[in-house]
């Protein structure tokens, strides 16, 4: 039975508060998909087995080790973990294993920005500097930041510049006090084109700060770990008090990466999970408990006016968007950090997810185009198809 509530978050009995007003929005409605005649549970259980084959070969001969998690239609195709949490132990991994999602913790950020647009407490098109008064650059909204356009320098690099002690762990408040004062170059002006910025999402963490009153770790937790059990999913500076299991980064040659300054920085990287509970959040996205449908199709809707030769790829908000060889279009994002690897991985028209979590990145995510090419082949013309080509 379906729950009917008014507001995004007064069924979490959490949050800052809407100004929804009365509009009556079913929390618990879900898209459905037409599931084909020939997906029988004989030819389900046949695809986990090849997809095991798969990263199987991949973990003996290619060196991959993480956890991996395949799903079509909404049901569970394969789930297994590959190798180890930490080498030197010798710890074996868990489908219930934490790694760092390095960059895929952006469409989570994007989220909650998403949540707080619907709350009416923000507008994309808003300026920054609404939110962040010392903010030094003009003419950034926080469309521009959700869709890599705002033209910002990465701040991995000036803050390695202008932080004066590395032993010392930086904050977005104090990434934000160092563009304020030095005002570091911007690339190009506002809007102009497309450009991966880490800065412009490790900002939104912090309009998120502001808006909401709350720290952007309690405002994930409350508003969409706790709602969506993602129970084993976490913010970097949570980590010291977890009693779950959670992977070691590791170098190429298999030693241990140690965290350093910039790690504290939130936004654009920071957030632990399992490949389980990434699950849970890609079935929530089926769904309105975050946010209503309208708001998700336009995070899944490309912004970008200008496309380099042979780039077939776009961008909504905190998700990549591109076409697959069966002719699909999926949404996915990838992550690298610290010694971790991350890919996830969305098909809307079969409800399919792939999702790899690597505390291992030794280039053995090169092979996703040949996996993406077994799960999505290529389908032969059709008779209208080939005619129209001759």
């Amino acid at each position: 039975m379906s729950v009917l509530c008014f507001i995004p978050l007064s069924c979490q009995e959490s949050g800052t508060g809407s100004l929804l007003g009365s509009l009556l929005i079913d929390r618990d409605s879900r898209q459905e998909v037409a599931i084909p005649a020939s997906f029988t549970p004989a030819s389900a259980e046949k695809l986990g087995h090849q997809v095991d084959s798969i990263f199987t070969y991949l973990h003996k001969r290619r060196g991959f080790n993480g956890t991996v998690l395949f799903t079509k239609y909404d049901q569970v195709i394969h789930k297994k973990a590959y190798g180890y949490a930490d080498f030197y132990r010798k710890d074996s991994l868990t489908t219930e294993t934490a790694f760092q999602l390095a960059s895929v913790s952006k469409q989570f950020t994007a989220m909650a920005i998403m949540m707080l647009k619907e709350e009416g407490e923000l507008n994309y098109d808003d300026s920054v500097q609404q939110y962040i008064p010392d903010f030094p650059y003009k003419g950034i909204t926080i469309r521009n930041l959700l869709t890599h356009r705002s033209g910002l320098p990465n701040y991995t690099y000036f803050s390695d510049e202008l932080w004066p002690d590395r032993k010392k762990a930086i904050t977005n408040d104090d990434v934000l006090n160092l563009m304020a004062v030095h005002h570091p170059r911007i690339f190009y002006k506002p809007d102009t084109r497309f450009d991966y910025s880490n800065t412009g999402y490790l900002l939104l963490a912090s309009v998120v700060e502001k808006v909401s009153g709350m720290p952007f770790a309690a405002f994930m937790h409350e508003n969409i770990f706790e709602p969506l059990e993602m129970t084993n999913t976490f913010m970097f500076h949570d980590l010291t008090e977890r009693t779950g299991k959670v992977a070691t980064g590791h170098n190429r040659n298999r030693n241990k990466r140690t965290s350093d300054y910039l790690d504290t920085v939130l936004g654009d990287k920071g957030m632990y999970s399992t490949v389980e509970d990434l699950y849970k959040w890609d079935q929530a996205l089926y769904t309105q408990k975050l946010v209503r449908w309208e708001t998700l199709e336009e995070a899944f809707t490309g912004t970008r006016t200008e496309k380099k030769k042979n780039d077939d790829e776009d961008y909504g908000f905190g998700w990549r968007i591109k076409p697959l060889e069966n002719g699909d279009t999926a949404v996915y994002h990838a992550g690298l950090w610290h010694g971790y690897t991350t890919y996830l991985l969305r098909n809307p028209k079969d409800h399919s997810a792939l999702i790899i979590l690597s505390n291992l990145p030794n280039g053995s995510l090169q092979y996703l185009k040949e996996i993406r090419s077994f799960l999505y082949p290529a389908q032969p013309l059709t008779v209208a198809a080939k005619m129209k080509q001759g």
